[in-house]
């Protein structure tokens, strides 16, 4: 199946088309979280962060109880069925957590095969490294997560990014 990522601004749409398993929202304090029809009693997983790599006063950066839900979200979700990420834009916080659902559902895979298609499924993808990082720490996968991510580099520029998705199982 496939890891759908969307902006906000489509995420109505996208989960109408896609029918998903699950659906992982990551948004800032102060914003609202979209009511998805169908998720109202659960297979929502809503987290409440600025879209920061490193700490600052005044702000929510992801910690590791945040990313430790998340994994915790994604173990449950199976990969036969589609799986719905989305953030603000679309580029940082939600292609974040594609790579790492990616990732947990496909160990023996290298990390790098999995960056790459990220990229080319979004040339605007460009995942917080510092959520990436503390999954990494939590999937004991030695750094590989945060290198793969670290040569990927930042995607072009853009407001919001288009939906899309990369493969479920590699």
């Amino acid at each position: 199946m496939k890891i759908w990522v969307s902006p906000l601004s489509a995420v109505h749409m996208v989960a109408s088309r896609v029918r998903p398993a699950g659906i992982v929202s990551l948004l800032s304090p102060g914003d609202e979280f979209p009511a998805i029809e169908g998720f109202e009693n659960g297979g929502h997983h809503r987290v409440c962060i600025h879209d920061i790599r490193e700490e600052l006063d005044g702000w929510i950066a992801p910690g590791a109880g945040h990313v430790g839900g998340i994994v915790a979200f994604l173990k449950d979700w199976r990969p036969e069925a589609p799986l719905l990420i989305h953030c603000w834009a679309g580029i940082s916080r939600s292609t974040a957590t594609a790579f790492i659902a990616a990732c947990l559902h496909n160990p023996e895979t290298d990390e790098s095969e999995i960056a790459r298609e990220l990229r080319r499924a979004s040339p605007t993808a460009w995942p917080n490294i510092r959520i990436v990082a503390l999954a990494d720490d939590i999937l004991g996968r030695r750094g590989r997560m945060r290198a793969a991510i670290e040569a990927l580099g930042p995607g072009e520029l853009a407001e919001e990014a288009a939906p899309f998705f990369i493969p479920a199982r590699f």
